[in-house]
């Protein structure tokens, strides 16, 4: 930083301290609002304020001995008031800017996520927030106990951490509806296997989903929605896994894609066990126990605190109700789909 560059904010400065030290006297309003102003426009022209108070320092040491004796002596605490008040002005500007950035991030990944904008617009702004559009990205999602935004210290320790240890590889990591965003090159999956493992164990016990990798700007809309997709059929489903892949869960939605089949099948597989003694649930409990460990017996039954002897009367009784033998293969997969749709259709809780 040059002396010219410095002294055009150090405008009017010395005959400030000057006038000051003459009289004894403190800095006018007018005087303090000044130096703010200069403070201002120092920060906006990207001048630290280090460097500055260097140079008021300096002007103040050069002016000193010019001064007699008790003017000398105000000196150093009028050179505090100024001082004081140009670096609020540089602050305040300094946090007008970042609010602003802060801002203009926060419009962008609402744009970006929500697919809203002009493509080519939306691609020429990402460049300044680190991503290039026009290639393939892909977007994990991580959910927890309580809402994150920008500004939580989770997120910061995350993001310190993807940057410790990939740098500047043109990653976002934001927040949305309160979970974490991290958004990735489509071909840097270890970018997002190092966020969904961060994200997993600071979220104690949270779940994380990574969508597929998909090109231009829609493409992240896509693997965005994915990802929530992804945690929506978790939580119905009763997925356990932490970190679940949206490419291991595409049969769910080819499932559902004609609802009304789906209903009819759950209706008419499954229907009869709503005639049991306390409803369809503990016995459509029973089977998805049953499916989820491979039909083996002794395990399903542990996991529903059962005994084998139980569990097996609760497996005749849904073949003598449906006329289905789970335990036949030709009619288990009528019947494992069955469960699968009643998970995804939230019956028998809601009528189909």
């Amino acid at each position: 930083m040059t002396v010219l560059e410095t002294e055009s904010y150090l405008k009017g400065y010395a005959e400030v301290l000057a006038g000051a030290c003459a009289t004894g006297r403190r800095l006018t309003r007018d005087e303090l609002a000044s130096l703010r102003a200069q403070g201002e426009r120092a920060a906006e022209a990207g001048i630290g304020l280090r460097t500055m108070v260097r140079a008021h320092l300096a002007a103040a040491r050069a002016i000193r001995p010019g001064l007699h004796a008790t003017a000398a002596d105000h000196l150093l605490a009028a050179t505090e008031q100024a001082v004081d008040a140009f670096a609020e002005g540089h602050e305040r500007a300094q946090r007008l800017a970042v609010r602003q950035e802060e801002a203009a991030r926060r419009e962008f990944v609402d744009d970006l996520l929500y697919g809203r904008s002009d493509l080519g617009r939306l691609a020429e702004r990402a460049v300044r927030f680190g991503l290039l559009l026009s290639h393939a990205h892909a977007v994990a999602v991580a959910q927890g106990p309580e809402s994150y935004d920008d500004g939580h210290p989770l997120t910061r320790r995350i993001g310190a951490s993807l940057v410790a240890r990939f740098g500047d590889r043109h990653i976002l990591l934001t927040t949305k509806d309160g979970r974490l965003v991290c958004i990735a090159p489509g071909d840097q999956s270890d970018v997002l296997g190092h966020f969904a493992k961060q994200a997993y164990g600071a979220t104690d016990g949270g779940r994380v989903a990574v969508g597929r990798a998909h090109p231009g700007a829609g493409g992240v809309v896509h693997s965005y929605e994915e990802a929530l997709n992804a945690l929506d059929l978790a939580d119905r489903m009763g997925l356990e896994d932490p970190v679940l892949q949206a490419s291991d869960l595409l049969v769910y939605p080819v499932l559902t894609r004609d609802r009304q089949a789906m209903a009819d099948l759950v209706l008419s597989a499954l229907g009869p066990l709503r005639q049991a003694r306390g409803g369809a649930q503990p016995l459509l409990d029973t089977l998805a126990a049953y499916f989820d460990t491979g039909c083996v017996a002794a395990e399903a039954a542990r996991r529903l605190n059962l005994s084998v002897r139980a569990l097996t009367y609760r497996l005749d009784r849904i073949h003598r109700l449906t006329g289905a033998d789970p335990g036949d293969p030709v009619h288990r997969y009528t019947l494992q789909t069955a469960v699968i749709g009643a998970r995804l259709l939230d019956w028998p809780h809601q009528d189909i």
